[in-house]
């Protein structure tokens, strides 16, 4: 079914229309946004306003307008802070349901944050758990701690980025009165919350919503000099984010707007949003925050599913990696047959190596995933479908991933077939040297399990891996014969042995024959080490 969430918040209006599947996930068909800082009017006259009442009339308008076209099978429209404040609130819900055809659900802070959690637990990994998730809005914090398994605490403070500056904010650029107005005023609703927060013992922090997103692509930016694609699954130091507020805080708000990546809309918020952010960090000690794409309009959406199709969450909170690719491959047509049997082959190569790289356990997963994902391309064309797979990892708002995994994951992608990573590859040139070495030691390994199955869905039915010195042999056993594997293996190993730094032998087991054509006899010999018997 197709769902339309309308997020009608303090600062800005949001709409989600997504695709749900009988799994309990969803796909994102169209999204919209409109900044009208009702929160701003609430926090200076308490009330939204004759004008901010018809600006919300003619935007919901406009979305129920965008849904309707698109067909959706149910709207879902729901307010929170500004409205739950404003005298006027009950006249703005029936203008919209009478005038723009929308019945808007007015929600507490306690719903408005269980429904941000499970859009916060569904996007991001929480590991080590559990997380002190924060969502600052226009009108409130929303803040709740959790894990994959669910929500445990969660409160919700007026302390809204645009009722902050609305009321505290008098200078531009802050002024030293501001910076304490702020900060006392954040410190003393904290420290009412503290005691239930340290007694869950959050260990990261996980920040949603605009603003949040905004100063943890900044101090991101300022570290590395290269805009991340994505904040999902980033995470940012707390000294990162109290450099950038020393930062800001000498900045006007028309140079704030300047910033790359900053709506000029919310630059006057930046300031506020990072001296409650640090304020944060020194009450309770926590030393990083994660940043997380997903927020109230998702958690909505999740709400819809769940109502409809009882969809039941994984307590393991590595689970919607693995789902989030399996998602990708399967909306983009995928031959589940050979992309499995490459992952399989991927990992057994990736064990068998062990002693010849210092790989992690993450690098394994990432490796498996990339194979599962490495034709995807080919939904878009057969030719040139490295190239299409990379955009469309890129793009594929994979869940739970890093920016620098996804990164890693789209080299998989972009050069499974053949070649060397290069640095003219955006996503290979942002990365550091360490990390490029052991992504081409990724792609080389991928790029034999896939030359391993030339045949797709081929004969070969295990590996087994033996390295002596300066030499990999690589074992095939299979049900028929692998003239083609082997042919395509001429091609693909040169990258392997220049980054491993050793000679690769493949062996047909049935015929004794070699990746090269010729024919050996093969026993085990001394010195030699084995795996995948």
């Amino acid at each position: 079914m197709r769902i339309a969430a309308f997020d009608l918040g303090s600062n800005s209006f949001h709409l989600l229309v997504a695709d749900a599947h009988p799994d309990g996930t969803f796909e994102p068909v169209a999204t919209d946004k409109e900044m009208l800082r009702l929160g701003s009017a609430v926090a200076a006259t308490g009330e939204i306003g004759r004008v901010g009442s018809s600006a919300a009339v003619e935007v919901v308008r406009r979305f129920r307008s965008m849904a309707e076209s698109l067909k959706v099978d149910e709207i879902v429209a729901c307010a929170t802070a500004a409205f739950r404040e404003a005298t006027d609130s009950l006249a703005v819900v029936d203008r919209l349901e009478s005038e723009a055809g929308v019945k808007v659900r007015v929600i507490s802070g306690r719903e408005e944050a269980q429904l941000i959690f499970d859009a916060v637990r569904a996007s991001v990994v929480i590991d080590p758990g559990p997380a002190l998730a924060l969502d600052l809005g226009g009108g409130s914090l929303e803040i709740m701690i959790g894990d994959g398994r669910g929500l445990e605490w969660a409160t919700s403070l007026k302390l809204g980025v645009a009722r902050l500056t609305a009321e505290l904010v008098r200078s531009d650029p802050l002024s030293g009165g501001d910076c304490r107005r702020v900060t006392g005023v954040v410190g003393k609703a904290i420290q009412r919350v503290l005691p239930e927060i340290r007694k869950l013992r959050p260990r990261v922090a996980v920040g949603s919503s605009g603003t949040l997103e905004t100063l943890i692509r900044l101090a991101a930016t300022r570290r590395s000099g290269v805009a991340p694609p994505t904040v999902n699954q980033l995470s940012v130091p707390a000294g990162d984010i109290e450099t950038l507020a020393e930062w800001l805080l000498g900045m006007t708000s028309a140079e704030r707007a300047s910033l790359p990546g900053v709506d000029a809309r919310r630059a006057d918020l930046l300031p506020t949003g990072a001296l409650l952010l640090t304020t944060i960090f020194d009450l309770t000690g926590l030393d990083r925050i994660v940043g997380c794409e997903w927020a109230l309009r998702e958690g909505m959406v999740l709400d819809a599913i769940g109502h409809h199709m009882r969809a039941e969450w994984d307590s393991d909170p590595r689970a919607m990696r693995r789902e989030s690719v399996l998602n990708v491959c399967r909306r983009y047509g995928w031959n589940q047959v050979h992309s499995t049997k490459v992952a399989r082959l991927a990992v057994e190569l990736f064990d068998g190596t062990s002693g010849l790289h210092d790989l992690s356990a993450t690098d394994r997963d990432l490796l498996e995933f990339g194979a599962l994902l490495h034709d995807v391309g080919e939904h878009v064309s057969k030719e040139g479908h490295e190239r299409h797979t990379a955009y469309l990892i890129e793009n594929g708002r994979l869940r739970g991933f890093s920016p620098e995994e996804i990164g890693t994951l789209s080299c998989l992608g972009r050069f499974h077939k053949r070649g060397t990573p290069k640095t003219s590859f955006e996503p290979f040139a942002r990365m550091k040297e360490s990390r490029q070495k052991k992504v081409m030691q990724l792609v080389a390994l991928l790029q034999i399990a896939d030359g391993l199955d030339r045949s797709h869905g081929g004969p070969v039915r295990d590996v087994h891996v033996y390295t002596r010195n300066d030499v990999v042999e690589v074992v095939v056993e299979a049900d028929d014969d692998i003239d083609l594997e082997l042919w395509g293996l001429r091609r693909k190993r040169d990258l392997f042995e220049r980054v491993f730094g050793c000679r690769l032998d493949v062996v047909d087991a049935q015929l004794e024959l070699t990746l090269d054509g010729g024919d050996r006899t093969r026993g085990r010999r001394p010195g030699v080490t084995a795996t995948g018997e």
